[in-house]
């Protein structure tokens, strides 16, 4: 299976690659200003440290996946033998790191990884957990992961975040994974199509789906990221549902397994 078998024809990846860049390099501006990475953050267990050396690692299993592929199996293997532990073991050691060093290790990847995705051919696939991706899917997962884990960051200091255009790229995967929301539920994929309209940062409209369609969701840009990475509760968003299928998506959305 490539991409998880999701469709993404609308992820523009001349415009998501920069905005990967952009995006580690706001969150690089925040934490490089803070020297203590000890400060918890909204996720139980991990501070601010916890939070970048889950982005590190993340980016050195993708260099593993781009550039030794045969060599990714044994990284879904320590995933298989770690479970539920993998990620809050992964995240420890590299917390245990001195700052400085592990500040280094963080920028270095996420430039790597960067410079790799922008010269594999697009239709190449590579090995990732439960599928093979190419960088279309890639560049805005990174993304997406960089945003949510930043915002646990800004959440932690207390830090008022500007959204940008960027949320379009988060957005748009929260929208394709509606089926792996649906799946990881355990629950029957709903036949109507749904009709997604949201208002971005600058008062823009970015919509998915027909117009007519029955099962709608509408809201801010911003609240539907903060939904679908599960950094704010329904109650907590502006989301608005019309249909059944549709007020059930937006209590399951995710846009990871």
């Amino acid at each position: 299976m490539l991409n998880y078998g999701l469709d993404l024809s609308r992820i523009e990846l001349d415009r998501a690659l920069p905005d990967l860049v952009a995006e580690g390099d706001e969150l690089d501006a925040l934490v490089s200003a803070h020297a203590d990475w000890s400060t918890p953050t909204p996720a139980e267990g991990w501070t601010i440290a916890h939070q970048i050396a889950h982005l590190a690692s993340a980016d050195a299993n993708v260099l593993i996946a781009l550039r030794t592929p045969e060599a990714f199996d044994a990284v879904l293997k320590r995933a298989e033998a770690e479970g539920s532990q993998y990620a809050d073991l992964d995240a420890a050691a590299g917390a245990a790191k001195p700052r400085s060093v592990l500040l280094e290790q963080w920028r270095a990847g996420r430039a790597e990884v960067a410079a790799e995705l922008r010269d594999v051919p697009l239709e190449h696939g590579f090995p990732w957990y439960g599928s093979q991706l190419t960088a279309a899917l890639m560049v805005p997962l990174r993304l997406m992961e960089t945003w949510a884990h930043g915002q646990d960051v800004f959440d932690a200091l207390g830090v008022s975040r500007r959204p940008t255009s960027r949320l379009q790229h988060v957005a748009s995967l929260g929208v394709v994974g509606r089926e792996l929301s649906f799946y990881a539920a355990q629950l029957p994929l709903p036949a109507e199509p749904f009709r997604v309209e949201l208002t971005g940062p600058e008062g823009q409209t970015w919509a998915w789906g027909p117009e007519d369609a029955r099962q709608r969701v509408r809201g801010s840009a911003l609240d539907f990221c903060l939904r679908v990475t599960h950094r704010r509760s329904l109650a907590q968003t502006d989301l608005t549902a019309v249909g059944e299928d549709a007020q059930k998506w937006l209590e399951i959305a995710r846009v990871f397994l």
